[in-house]
């Protein structure tokens, strides 16, 4: 197992009327604080943002899938997903939920998957490619910050801990997204003590109620019924 993960782009964000956001490339040194970098804003604080969505990590090899599939007519490349880290060789399926990294003197850690949402629909000009990314697991991961510091893009996340029996960020969404009222995978999501208080609170209401709440606003857009 690599742990050491050199990457690719820092991104940060300004809030704009296009997309929510425009986000741009950052080579400076920057001050991660426990609700994430220096100058990056947050257009929808109830749904994005926040202590334990502070940094959002997308693989870059996922933009040649997107490319292939769907044609070179939109330029497929970072930061495309909104994401503040870019890398290559970190994936949903080497990255598990807890993993602690240092980063330059912060250290950060796994909290969830990303929940995609109808901002990339409109983004990309394709209908229901929210529920795409979704479906296919594709959805990059999350961090909280244990540790504010000084990072930079030429500082390497080096993994300082993978709690036992960790689940992959794709394992995790294979439960949570594809089969969401598996009462066994629920009560196995339910065990993982590093998952984001919000997604452990879907976890619990869906055990008690045997329902999934409605997906259809943060997918699509669409008013919830």
């Amino acid at each position: 197992m690599n742990n050491r993960h050199y990457l690719d782009s820092v991104y940060c964000g300004q809030v704009a009327q296009r997309y929510g956001l425009e986000t741009s490339r950052v080579e400076k040194n920057l001050y991660l604080s426990d609700m994430g970098l220096e100058g990056d804003q947050c257009a929808e604080q109830r749904y994005h943002g926040g202590l334990e969505r502070a940094l959002h990590q997308y693989p870059l090899e996922h933009y040649a899938y997107w490319r292939e599939k769907y044609g070179a007519d939109n330029l497929w490349q970072a930061p495309g997903m909104g994401e503040n880290l870019s890398s290559e060789g970190m994936t949903e399926d080497t990255v598990c939920l807890g993993d602690r990294y240092q980063w330059g003197e912060a250290i950060i850690e796994v909290s969830q998957p990303r929940s995609p949402c109808f901002k990339l629909n409109k983004r990309w000009g394709i209908e229901k490619f929210s529920v795409e990314m979704q479906a296919l697991s594709l959805c990059g991961w999350l961090y909280r910050v244990i540790q504010p510091g000084v990072v930079s893009v030429n500082q390497p996340l080096v993994l300082l801990e993978r709690v036992p029996d960790a689940m992959t960020v794709r394992e995790v969404c294979e439960i949570f997204f594809a089969d969401p009222l598996n009462k066994e995978g629920l009560l196995t999501l339910k065990q993982q003590s590093k998952l984001s208080s919000s997604w452990m609170a879907k976890v619990i209401l869906r055990l008690e109620t045997n329902e999934v709440e409605n997906w259809s606003f943060r997918l699509l857009g669409a008013c919830r019924t």
